[in-house]
């Protein structure tokens, strides 16, 4: 491997890397590339809804440590498969195996997707390609179901429930969930037939992604960490940094290149323009126009919402409040009913609710109180901050430009 990919530094070297090797930490497109992806990125975690209905669903610091740790797992993919497929691609491209010889792949082929299927082709023939294909599979429908199952509660919930009819049964609600969720995957598939018959591949979305979304990266974290910041500066960040983060893609592009097209909108310094800009611009609109007139929201109102929730379900259900059984005995009115005193002992020991459960509901929501309190929730978002810092830097800046 050594060996081939050095004869590849040769034959095909790598613009922007020191010598045109595949084996230097100084990559120029490794550098720009890690930073559309933390772009991109921080706009799929912070915008998605599968993100945001899994770390509401869990307690928060151990939503926080379980981020931290499927965060450093997640790593394994690029990691692997850039690593052993990728290079193993550029290694292997002039051998007689390889799906393109004697050609060498083209960029549409590579932005496609389908160098790790020639390298896997390559080492172990149609097996290879259908292992790929089962990896790709899992991978495919397990996102595909988390944003069925997120568009489908935002449209039910966020939507019907709240604007269309509010009295909805849940037997309705579940009702049109299954809709939504037929509805949402249709359009997903609408789309992906026109990017696909258009010439717009996963590459090319990859990169105008962040650009695309960037511009509400920092008014959905302030939304949750900054007090003052308002429904004005949060709606006008989004828009600002959306309109900005296209312009600026899209005149990075034709100053470039000269024309727009779908060739230049997806190379490396237009999508990072535009990437930038989107976010940067949203970060600042919506800071001056929060510190202008800012809201000074109050956070007990989301902290309350779970005892409300539970408020509106008990409500619902119409369920009375659990009555303690008092045990009554007539020894008059019926004389078979006459026990001794030793029975009468037992029966009421019996009839006696038990304290014991009553100890452990408090205990559990005095731990529940404690982990929720306002210093273990600033750990823990010190935690989160800490750990993405340094992540960051490792990955995209130290780590990142090793990748061809």
């Amino acid at each position: 491997m050594y060996d081939l990919l050095k004869e590849a530094a040769i034959k095909r070297p790598v613009a922007g890397n020191s010598g045109g090797s595949y084996f230097t930490l100084k990559s120029n497109y490794a550098l720009i590339f890690g930073v559309i992806q933390l772009c991109s990125g921080s706009g799929t975690v912070f915008l998605d809804q599968a993100y945001w209905q899994r770390a509401i669903a869990s307690r928060p610091q151990t939503a926080v440590r379980a981020y931290i740790l499927g965060g450093i797992a997640w790593f394994a993919v690029p990691f692997g498969f850039s690593t052993t497929l990728g290079l193993a691609a550029v290694a292997l491209t002039d051998n007689p195996r390889f799906p393109t010889y004697p050609s060498v792949p083209s960029s549409s082929e590579i932005t496609a997707g389908l160098a790790a299927a020639y390298s896997a082709t390559a080492l172990l023939g149609q097996s290879g390609a259908i292992a790929l294909l089962i990896v790709l599979f899992m991978a495919v429908t397990s996102c595909a179901s988390a944003e069925l199952i997120a568009v489908s509660s935002l449209l039910t919930f966020d939507v019907y429930k709240s604007y269309i009819k509010p009295s909805a049964s849940p037997s309705s609600l579940i009702f049109v969930s299954h809709v939504c969720i037929c509805i949402f995957g249709i359009t997903m598939a609408v789309f992906a037939c026109i990017w696909n018959a258009i010439g717009i591949d996963l590459g090319w979305l990859f990169l105008v992604m962040g650009l695309l979304i960037g511009g509400a990266v920092f008014p959905a974290a302030f939304a949750i960490t900054w007090r003052q910041q308002s429904k004005a500066g949060a709606i006008s960040g989004a828009i600002v940094g959306l309109c900005v983060g296209i312009a600026a893609w899209l005149a990075t592009a034709k100053v470039y290149f000269g024309e727009l097209t779908i060739a230049s909108t997806g190379t490396e310094y237009a999508t990072l323009a535009g990437n930038l800009a989107a976010i940067m611009t949203g970060l600042i609109v919506t800071v001056v126009i929060s510190m202008i007139r800012p809201q000074n929201f109050d956070w007990e109102i989301t902290r309350s919402i779970n005892s409300k929730t539970v408020e509106a379900l008990a409500a619902e259900a119409d369920i009375a409040p659990a009555q303690t059984p008092e045990k009554t005995t007539d020894l008059k009115a019926d004389p078979h009913t006459a026990v001794s005193d030793d029975e009468k002992e037992k029966d009421d020991v019996v009839a006696t609710p038990p304290s014991e459960p009553v100890v452990d509901e408090e205990d559990a929501q005095s731990d529940e109180d404690a982990e929720n309190h306002p210093s273990k929730l600033r750990g823990a978002f010190k935690l989160a901050c800490i750990a993405s810092f340094v992540l960051t830097f490792l990955m995209d800046f130290l780590v990142s430009p090793f990748h061809p």
